[in-house]
């Protein structure tokens, strides 16, 4: 579902799957490190891909604006932004 605006948002859809794709190797490391409590390696690289997924949200929200109602740097910045069916 891409922006009717024509604008060329491929920057922020790249970011999105970034976030994404951060999310779930913070989550799987999360569940294997329930198992595995002592894995130093594993730690780190979970320690690793949170600071990005921490940085790299903190720049989309800046850009875009919030991705979730709990961002506190832009709390309504949403509501300013077209409806989908107000854009052209």
């Amino acid at each position: 579902m891409g922006c009717n605006c024509g604008c060329n948002n491929s920057n922020q859809q790249e970011m999105l799957m970034q976030i994404r794709e951060l999310r779930f190797s913070v989550n799987d490391l999360a569940l294997y490190l329930d198992t595995h409590p002592c894995d130093r390696r594993a730690i780190a690289l979970h320690n690793q891909y949170s600071r990005e997924l921490r940085n790299l949200t903190d720049e989309y929200q800046r850009k875009y604006g919030p991705l979730t109602i709990e961002c506190p740097c832009n709390k309504w910045r949403w509501i300013d932004l077209p409806w989908p069916w107000e854009r052209s």
